[in-house]
């Protein structure tokens, strides 16, 4: 036997052995002892931070085993760096998974160069609530209704071409004519809001009503902001004087383009694992995460954080996504042309 070829067999047989304890190791015994790193493709201090590190500290007592669950944030892009490394380069053990834009899975549809990834391929695990976005002005800016912001420019913060604060302005200026000019390059929503109260921007969409709640309510209360619209197929409850986005156009284009746009806030702020992340562990981590949407300590905490709990789950958010990827080839090129 030559030496390559006894190199080989020797290869195959440690295969075959590691593969055989992997497979008789359960979840517990591999989570035991681990740490898991939650990963938010934004800044510090936004919604989706907010809603993950709330998450981090109590689903771990949930996973078999009782893994340490550790917060880190990984902005850029949009949350596309954080979804392009967790499809690329993240460990597919089961011990990362991440927090990305809602948005952020349907890249590859609207031809986007910078997603490199298939949607299809990731591991959904779940969602905490589903989102109500808004658009929003200053006081000062002179934009107090969806008409004054058809006849008056407003600056507005951007975060990427895959974020909410992007799509959604791009698709009012073409479905209302709306005078929206993004500023683009800020990490993350509430660094918008940061720079909305510096002045150095007059307004943002893609602005959750959950994370105004949680963290800017007083901006609200105070008459500082004027909310415009909202995206959704119905209003929220403690929204209804603010007009819906698809009430807005009666006509066929400007709709489907204003839908693609609700279809995607029905993915809330969705958590996701790499591909390949062995089933039982999927599984694992979907059934803790729907265990901590229901957990007393858990929900307590988020009631006293502001923070509102409406969860899909991991299963859904695929349901979706196999949805959204069925629009029509017109709607996709209009929303191509529009990211221009």
């Amino acid at each position: 036997m030559t030496l390559r070829k006894y190199l080989s067999t020797a290869a195959v047989a440690l295969g075959v052995l590691v593969s055989n304890s992997a497979f008789a190791e359960t979840v517990e015994e591999f989570y035991s002892g681990k740490t898991i790193n939650l990963y938010i493709g934004y800044s510090v201090g936004g919604g989706y931070d907010t809603y993950a590190r709330m998450i981090a500290a109590h689903i771990g007592k949930h996973i078999p085993g009782n893994p340490t669950v550790v917060p880190n944030n990984m902005p850029g892009a949009g949350s596309l760096r954080l979804t392009n490394w967790l499809y690329e380069a993240a460990p597919a053990d089961g011990t990362a998974f991440g927090a990305i834009a809602r948005a952020a899975p349907f890249e590859p549809l609207l031809k986007n160069q910078a997603a490199n990834f298939k949607a299809s391929e990731f591991n959904f695990i779940g969602n905490a609530n589903r989102e109500y976005s808004l658009c929003a002005a200053n006081a000062d800016s002179g934009v107090k209704n969806v008409e004054d912001l058809k006849s008056t420019e407003l600056l507005v913060g951007g975060t990427g071409a895959a974020s909410d604060p992007n799509i959604q302005a791009n698709v009012l200026n073409e479905a209302i004519g709306s005078k929206m000019t993004i500023v683009d390059g800020y990490p993350g929503g509430n660094d918008i809001v940061l720079a909305m109260e510096r002045g150095e921007v007059q307004g943002r969409c893609g602005w959750s009503w959950s994370t105004i709640k949680a963290t800017k309510m007083d901006l609200v209360n105070d008459g500082k902001v004027n909310l415009l619209l909202q995206f959704s197929s119905s209003p929220h409850p403690e929204l209804l004087d603010v007009p819906l986005a698809l009430d807005l156009t009666d006509d066929k284009t400007s709709r489907a383009l204003i839908n693609f746009v609700v279809a995607t806030q029905e993915m809330g702020r969705p958590y996701i694992a790499p591909p390949g992340v062995p089933e039982d562990r999927v599984e694992a981590l979907r059934e803790a995460f729907a265990e901590t949407m229901s957990d007393p300590e858990f929900l307590e905490a988020a009631t006293a954080a502001g923070l509102e709990i409406s969860p899909s789950s991991g299963r859904d958010l695929q349901t979706i996504v196999q949805s959204v990827y069925q629009t029509e080839e017109s709607v996709l090129n209009k929303l191509i042309e529009l990211r221009k």
